[in-house]
C-alpha cells in the first residue's frame, strides 16, 4: 500500500453473527468493509457480515501500522471493548 499524500485509516469492524471484532487498515474504509463482507479476507470470511464500529485517521502508513499493532494487543483490545462495549455484548443465544 502506498498512501502517497492520502491519510491512512485504522478501522474496527464487528461481526453481526459472532462475538468477534477485527482491526485493519486501509485507504478506503468503506471499500475495506465491503471486501470483508464479500469474503475477500480469509480471516474474516467465516464471520460475515461485518459492521463498521469506528475508525481512526493517521497521516502516515507507519503511524497507522503502529496504531493497528497497539489495537491488536491485549491492552488495545480492552480499549476497544471499554469504549465500544455496546457493540461487543455477547448474544444470549
Amino acid at each position: 500500500m502506498d498512501p502517497g499524500n492520502s491519510p491512512v485509516f485504522v478501522y474496527v469492524i464487528k461481526s453481526d453473527q459472532h462475538w468477534r471484532f477485527y482491526v485493519g487498515l486501509g485507504l478506503d474504509v468503506e471499500g475495506r468493509v465491503k471486501e470483508h463482507n464479500a469474503g475477500k479476507t480469509r480471516s474474516t470470511k467465516p464471520y460475515r457480515p461485518w459492521k463498521l464500529v469506528t475508525w481512526f485517521e493517521r497521516e502516515t502508513l507507519s503511524e497507522a501500522r503502529a496504531l493497528e499493532k497497539w489495537l491488536k494487543s491485549g491492552v488495545g483490545k480492552e480499549y476497544i471493548k471499554r469504549h465500544w462495549a455496546n457493540n461487543f455484548e455477547k448474544d444470549n443465544d
